[in-house]
């Protein structure tokens, strides 16, 4: 089990601090002024100074700036009375490359009152006994800012890295909500179409044909309950968000989906070639999918058309044609209206690594065709 990160910084603080104390650490000391004429020996202030130095780093993820504020003031303090080089000034380092990497607010700030202080120490420090070179204070200035960069660095990584998911999860919202707008276009306007044709005829059939009547209504209610089913298998997906909808199995059959666009009045001739076998639930749904759409097209546009579907298998993939044969007498219904049928049927197909084409024909019919391979994109492992 990894040790969290506010754990991983008490850590590293309590390191450093024990480190310091260990004669000969002052090898991998940061220093500022002339390293040889410091000869105050270590007491309790320069322990203090060095735990000051060094126990700031837990705050360096959480509190940054009053890190480096902290971290910075001890090691200005012990570097300007000259105590002997200590590895404690490591964490002066690990200060700033900490405001790099995770200070959100305030960053100009930080840096403006970072420089002046710098300044202000490396002034006093000429001026004082333990006085470098004016150029040695220079080239100090980008080693501190290499850390302070690095930090940078690994911050902007980080956003690129968060703003890289945040879009993936983006797009993984919409395609599911793509997916689920699809479903609920297939399922309800499907059923509503059939019970919506059905229910016109009823008053013409009122009062010499009594028992067309009575198919009629059976019909209205078979298809409303199958409604129902559809709609609660899907809100059943949804509440499980482990399950995607390509999951679940088409729980109708074509036939059946046939039958119920004949008893709302549309001529329909099936044929199919070959053999279906056992084929992919995701795919099979697709079929019935892009079945049940272009039916419920053809009894909104071109109600009374007759419509040839046919349906062939071979052992690698299987085609579907849904032609409804031309006409010029009938009009679409009135309540009809184009909307995403065509593009969720193509998304849909698309999916499994087939490929759809709807449009008209030279003869005044119109045509959906579609060619879904066995082995889709959806279904190969890896």
């Amino acid at each position: 089990m990894s040790i969290a990160r506010p754990s991983r910084d008490v850590l590293l603080a309590l390191v450093l601090a024990v480190a310091a104390f260990i004669p000969g650490n002052g090898t991998f000391a940061a220093v500022m002024g002339a390293q040889e004429l410091r000869d105050q020996d270590a007491d309790w202030l320069s322990a203090l100074l060095i735990l000051a130095q060094c126990l700031p780093l837990v705050l360096r993820r959480t509190r940054p700036a009053l890190c480096l504020g902290l971290v910075g003031a001890a090691f200005a303090a012990y570097q300007l009375l000259g105590y002997q080089p200590s590895s404690a000034g490591l964490s002066l380092y690990l200060a700033l490359y900490s405001v790099g990497a995770h200070l959100t607010r305030r960053r100009f700030e930080v840096v403006v009152a970072a420089g002046v202080s710098y300044l202000v120490v490396a002034v006093v420090l000429l001026q004082g006994p333990y006085a470098e070179r004016p150029i040695d204070a220079v080239t100090f200035v980008p080693v501190l800012a290499l850390f302070w960069l690095i930090g940078e660095g690994v911050r902007a990584r980080a956003n690129a890295e968060a703003a890289r998911r945040a879009a993936q999860e983006r797009e993984a919202v919409a395609a599911e909500r793509a997916r689920i707008a699809r479903e609920l276009h297939d399922v309800v306007t499907h059923h509503v179409t059939a019970m919506v044709v059905q229910s016109e005829a009823l008053p013409f059939l009122l009062p010499h044909n009594p028992d067309k009547v009575r198919v009629g209504l059976a019909t209205i209610s078979t298809t409303g309950r199958s409604a129902m089913t559809d709609l609660r298998e899907l809100l059943d997906v949804l509440h499980d968000p482990g399950t995607p909808i390509e999951s679940t199995p088409a729980r109708e059959g074509l036939e059946t989906l046939i039958e119920r666009a004949r008893s709302a009045g549309q001529p329909i001739e099936f044929t199919q070639h070959g053999e279906a076998g056992t084929l992919p639930t995701g795919l099979a749904l697709a079929l019935q999918r892009v079945v049940q759409e272009s039916l419920t097209n053809a009894l909104k546009h071109a109600p009374g058309r007759a419509v040839d579907v046919t349906l062939t298998y071979s052992p690698d993939a299987v085609d579907l044609a849904v032609v409804t044969t031309p006409g010029s007498t009938v009009r679409r219904r009135p309540w009809a209206r184009s909307g995403r049928g065509i593009a969720g049927m193509r998304d849909r197909v698309a999916a499994f690594g087939g490929e759809l084409t709807a449009g008209g024909d030279a003869d005044g019919s119109f045509a959906v065709r579609a060619w879904l391979p066995r082995k889709s994109v959806a279904t190969r492992g890896g």
